[in-house]
């Protein structure tokens, strides 16, 4: 009998879950929806008994399985995370019954240090909540776009109409589109804005200075919360000229940054360390290597993430089943982190392993 074809001692009820791999962008209704919806992907390992038992086609499958986990990101919940989700909620709080001049938040920091996590963390929980006090009601309590790059008032509300799902002619101005988008807003009761990529917005511009104007209306005329992230909000030019003061008086400034090697640092290599699963990895592996791990990501959350997600790839498909000193050294990440990261002799892989 091929061994392909011979059975293995694996039943059904212990071989894992296909892992779903595709989803739809946040920056849709039904993409935020399936994001709000998700839960934390669980995969549990076999024994070694059933995994010795298992034919070479269905320990390919199982190996595929593993790899669609470790590729998708894990949240972890870190003190900024946290602060944000705090932050947004006491401004939701403190602008329910606000008729103008409601605040805003604003989360700036370098890129890779957590701020888009953040924000969609706070409209997540936000939505669970909102879903929570008003069950079967058809409301759309958060609206996640970006800001476009180098963008119109038309484009910015053509992304919020793209959200929600309206279709509009091609000869549609800005006007007819915002005015559409205010109505379903309200008659949804969308209380949370989320503007992500906010940078995109530069004041000092005549561009800039037709956007704002455009986002300012939105403000006005509807009942929520709008929460922005970027990239160094505070030297972008948000905050230029009255625009940007008037903004800057009604807006709370959270502020992102790398971590330092410190406690907090090594419980997040702890969590990604929990999550991982390989046969041979030895725990506490990574937590040894904080340090090491500080110098190659410089403290960022997003290339400590991709390096430890893609070692543990990497140790499926060679089939060495941990993440070792030798196969992180190995790994190339982000270009910022291996820009900034000291210098290292790379152990060249024969082509047989």
């Amino acid at each position: 009998m091929n061994a392909d074809m011979a059975p293995d001692t694996a039943p059904d009820s212990v071989f894992p879950e296909l892992v779903e791999s595709r989803r739809g962008s946040t920056t849709t209704l039904t993409g935020w929806r399936e994001f709000v919806a998700g839960e934390p992907i669980r995969f549990d390992l076999l024994d070694q008994d059933t995994l010795a038992g298992l034919t070479p086609a269905r320990r390919a499958v199982y190996d595929e399985q593993r790899v669609a986990y470790h590729s998708e990101l894990i949240v972890v919940e870190t003190s900024a995370v946290r602060n944000v989700i705090h932050q947004g909620r006491l401004l939701s709080l403190l602008n329910q019954r606000e008729i103008s001049a409601r605040r805003s938040l604003i989360v700036s920091g370098p890129g890779a240090t957590g701020k888009t996590t953040a924000i969609k963390m706070l409209g997540k929980t936000h939505e669970t909540r909102t879903r929570l006090r008003h069950p079967g009601q058809e409301r759309i309590p958060v609206v996640y776009i970006t800001a476009p790059p180098k963008g119109s008032p038309l484009r910015l509300a053509t992304e919020f109409a793209n959200f929600l799902g309206l279709d509009f002619h091609t000869r549609a101005n800005a006007s007819k589109i915002a005015e559409a988008v205010c109505e379903v807003m309200v008659a949804c009761r969308t209380d949370l804005i989320i503007v992500d990529e906010i940078h995109n917005l530069n004041l000092a511009t005549r561009a800039g200075e037709d956007l704002s104007d455009h986002l300012k209306y939105f403000t006005e005329h509807l009942p929520a919360t709008f929460v922005y992230a970027g990239i160094h909000v505070e030297s972008s030019g948000l905050f230029t000229g009255i625009r940007g003061k008037q903004l800057s008086g009604r807006s709370v400034l959270l502020n992102t940054s790398p971590f330092p090697c410190a406690e907090e640092w090594t419980s997040l290599i702890a969590a990604l360390e929990m999550s991982l699963r390989l046969h041979q990895h030895v725990p506490g592996t990574l937590i040894r290597q904080a340090k090491y791990l500080h110098q190659r990501t410089g403290g960022s959350i997003s290339s400590l993430s991709q390096l430890v997600r893609q070692a543990a790839i990497s140790a499926i498909l060679l089939e060495t089943e941990a993440v070792t000193r030798d196969l992180l050294d190995e790994m190339v990440i982000d270009h910022a982190a291996e820009s900034a990261a000291p210098s290292r002799p790379r152990r060249k892989r024969s082509a047989g392993a």
